[in-house]
C-alpha cells in the first residue's frame, strides 16, 4: 500500500535519507540523548539520537555527524521517545467536534494518526458526508486516515437512514485519496450467512488491496468467527470477554482492546494478554468513541496506555499496542509505527513510563504540540451549508406524540406484559426483559418506580413520519426527559423520559437548534449541547463543547442517572446490530435473530 499520509513518499527521498545517514548531507532535525522505546525489539535503548530529513527518519544511533549549521537540534535530556500513537478504530463524530478540533484535542497527547470510520455522518449525508470529513481533516497535522463506511444502514430493513451504501459506493470510495480500508463490517450475520450484497462490498475492498475492519460482538468463537475472519475481516473492537480477545488473536485477527467514554472493556479483557506466554503482536488499544470532556480531562491513547499499565501490562508492550501493532494491522508498518530508518518521523516525547506524560509531539519531523498546549487552527470548519439543516421530522411533536396505547385484549389486572430494553453501564450490550407495566386509562406510561422509562425514536431524515415506541430500563431516571440526534447508527431523533410533556419539550428543543443532545425536567431545559453539523457535531472549539457536555452530565444526575457518559449509553439503544434488543424508528428489533419484536405479549 502506498502511504499518502507522510510529508513525502519514500521513493522520492531515498537518496536524501541515505546521504543524511552517511553525513554527506545534513539533517533537518536531530533529537539527541533520548531513551528510545524500540517497539521492534521491545527494549529501551539509552543515549540514542534520531536524525530526520524530509519528514522521515534517516538514522537512529549516534547522529553527531548529521548535524549542520541549519539543523534544528532537540536535546531530549534523557526523556523517552516513542513512535507516534495510532488509534486503530474510532468515530470522530462521536467526539461531537469536527476532525480539525479532534486533532487539536489529541495531538498534544501523543496521537499522530487515527483510523476513523465516518459512518455516523454517512448515515445522514452519504458519500458527501465522508468527503466532508476527509476535507476537514486537512486542517490538522493529525494523520486522519479514513475507512469507507460499510453498513449504512447498519441493519437494512429495520431502520431508516439519511443515505445508504452499496458495493458500487465502496468501489468509488476505494479510489479516493484518504481511504485506507473498509469501515467496521457490522453485518456479521450477513458475512457468515453469505449475503451477496455484503460480500460484494468485501470483494470491492479486497480488489482494491485494502483492509477490512471488523465488528464481531457474538460469543460464538467457533465456526462463525472462522467464517467471519475467512471473509477478510482483519481486526475487531467488539470483544467484551477475555476469551474473545484470545480466540481472535489465535485466529490471526487483531484484537482491538477498547476503552472510551462509554465502552470501558479494557479492564475486563486485558487479562487475555497479561500472560507472558502469549505473543500479543495482534493486540491493539482503541478508543472507538471518546467525548470532549474525556479528551480534555484524561487524554486519548496516552490515557489507555496508562490504564493498561495500571492493570499490569508492561509499559513497552502497552506502547507497542498503539504503535507497531496498529501500523501492522493496517499493513503500514513499512511507513509508520516505529522509530526506524525510512519511517515517517512521528515521534512522542515522554517523561516516564508510568504516568506517560507527553511533553512533545512531532509529526513528519515538525513539532505539532508541546507541553499539552493545543494549537489554534488556521481555518474554520467548511462543511456544506445544508449540513446545518438536517432535522426533517415528519410531524409536529406534541405530548400526544408519545402516547403508547395498550391493546385491550392483552391487559390483565391493570397491567400489560411488556418487552423492555435493559441497558448496562459501560457496555454496548443490552438485555431483553419482560416487565408487567401499569396501564392507566388505556395508556402505558413510564414507570420510574420500576426504573422503566418510555422511549420514542422519530425518523428525522426524510419526513416519513415513522416512529418506534419502547421502554428502557437501567438508567435510574426519576423525573424529566432527554433527547438526542446522536443515536447510533441511523441518528434519528431519540427521546426518552418519565413524562410526555418533558419529552415533547426535549424533542422540540433539538428540532429548533438543528440537532444535538438535551436534558429537561419540570418544563425547563437543564442543559443542551447544540450539534448543528448533521445533528452530530458542533462547530465550536473542543473546550467549549467539553464544558457543555459537563453541564449535560450534571443535568443527567438531576434526572437520577449515575452512569458515566449516560447519553452515550442511551445513544446505542437504537443500534440494531448488537444483541440483544434495540429500538429503531420502525420498532423493536431482536438483534439475536434479526427479526422484529412485539412490544406487548399475552399474559
Amino acid at each position: 500500500m502506498l502511504n499518502k499520509f507522510c510529508k513525502k513518499p519514500l521513493y522520492a527521498v531515498t537518496r536524501k535519507l541515505a546521504l543524511v545517514a552517511m553525513g554527506t548531507e545534513k539533517a533537518d532535525l536531530v533529537i539527541r540523548d533520548a531513551k528510545l522505546i524500540n517497539v521492534c525489539t521491545a527494549e529501551i535503548q539509552e543515549h540514542t539520537d534520531v536524525a530526520v530529513a524530509e519528514g522521515r527518519i534517516a538514522l537512529v544511533g549516534d547522529a553527531a555527524h548529521c548535524i549542520g549549521p541549519d539543523t534544528k537540534v532537540i536535546d531530549a535530556g534523557g526523556q523517552y521517545i516513542a513512535p507516534g500513537f495510532m488509534d486503530g478504530h474510532l468515530h470522530v463524530e462521536s467526539s461531537m467536534v469536527s476532525v480539525g478540533e479532534y486533532g487539536r484535542a489529541v495531538v498534544p497527547h501523543g496521537t499522530t494518526a487515527i483510523f476513523m470510520d465516518p459512518h455516523e455522518i454517512c448515515n445522514v449525508f452519504g458519500l458527501e458526508g465522508v468527503k466532508a470529513m476527509i476535507a476537514d481533516a486537512k486542517r490538522t497535522p493529525l494523520k486522519a486516515m479514513c475507512s469507507a463506511p460499510s453498513c449504512v444502514p447498519a441493519v437494512p430493513g429495520f431502520e431508516d437512514t439519511g443515505a445508504s451504501i452499496n458495493a458500487d459506493d465502496i468501489r468509488e470510495m476505494m479510489s479516493w485519496d484518504g481511504i485506507v480500508g473498509l469501515g467496521e463490517m457490522m453485518n456479521f450475520p450477513g458475512v457468515t450467512g453469505g449475503n451477496e450484497a455484503v460480500h460484494a462490498e468485501l470483494a470491492e475492498t479486497l480488489k482494491a488491496d485494502q483492509v477490512i475492519t471488523g465488528h464481531y460482538p457474538a460469543f460464538n468463537t467457533g465456526a462463525a468467527l472462522n467464517a467471519y475472519i475467512a471473509a477478510g475481516a482483519r481486526c475487531c473492537h467488539e470483544s467484551t470477554r477475555a476469551v474473545d480477545v484470545l480466540e481472535k488473536m489465535r485466529h490471526g485477527m487483531y484484537a482491538q482492546i477498547r476503552y472510551g467514554s462509554g465502552w470501558r472493556d479494557l479492564p475486563n479483557i486485558i487479562q487475555a494478554v497479561l500472560d507472558d506466554h502469549i505473543d500479543d503482536r495482534y493486540a491493539c488499544l482503541v478508543t472507538d468513541d471518546a467525548h470532549p470532556e474525556t479528551l480534555i480531562e484524561n487524554g486519548h491513547l496516552d490515557h489507555l496506555v496508562r490504564l493498561a499499565i495500571k492493570e499490569g501490562l508492561d509499559p513497552v508492550r502497552a506502547i507497542q499496542y498503539v504503535t507497531i501493532n496498529t501500523a501492522s494491522c493496517f499493513r503500514l508498518e513499512h511507513e509508520m509505527g516505529s522509530i526506524t530508518p525510512g519511517k515517517c518521523a512521528d515521534i512522542v516525547f515522554l517523561e516516564d513510563l508510568k504516568e506517560i506524560r507527553v511533553t512533545r509531539t512531532i509529526i513528519d519531523g515538525e513539532i505539532a504540540a508541546e507541553n499539552g498546549e493545543r494549537a489554534e487552527l488556521n481555518e474554520e470548519p467548511a462543511f456544506p451549508e445544508h449540513f446545518y439543516h438536517s432535522m426533517h421530522v415528519g410531524e409536529i411533536i406534541t405530548e400526544a406524540s408519545f402516547e403508547i396505547k395498550a391493546p385491550e385484549e392483552l391487559v390483565l389486572n391493570g397491567t400489560i406484559k411488556t418487552r423492555v430494553i435493559e441497558s448496562l453501564p459501560g457496555n454496548t450490550i443490552t438485555k431483553e426483559c419482560i416487565v408487567a407495566m401499569p396501564v392507566q386509562n388505556g395508556i402505558v406510561p413510564a414507570a420510574p418506580d420500576l426504573d422503566v422509562i418510555k422511549m420514542v425514536v422519530f425518523e428525522r431524515h426524510h419526513e416519513t413520519g415513522t416512529k418506534g415506541f419502547g421502554f428502557v430500563k437501567g438508567f435510574g431516571l426519576q423525573k424529566g426527559a432527554m433527547a438526542q440526534t446522536v443515536s447510533h447508527d441511523a441518528h434519528n431523533l431519540l427521546v426518552a423520559g418519565t413524562n410526555d410533556a418533558d419529552m415533547a419539550l426535549a424533542a422540540n428543543t433539538l428540532i429548533e437548534c438543528g440537532g444535538g443532545i438535551c436534558a429537561v425536567a419540570d418544563g425547563k431545559v437543564l442543559a443542551v449541547v447544540p450539534l448543528p453539523i448533521a445533528g452530530l457535531m458542533s462547530d465550536k472549539h473542543v473546550e467549549e463543547v467539553a464544558e457543555q457536555i459537563t453541564r449535560l452530565g450534571e443535568a443527567w444526575k438531576i434526572l437520577g442517572c449515575s452512569f458515566a457518559s449516560p447519553f452515550m449509553t442511551m445513544a446505542i439503544v437504537p443500534l440494531a446490530c448488537i444483541p440483544e434488543l434495540r429500538l429503531t424508528n420502525r420498532g423493536l428489533v431482536d438483534c439475536r435473530s434479526f427479526t422484529g419484536a412485539a412490544l406487548f405479549e399475552a399474559q
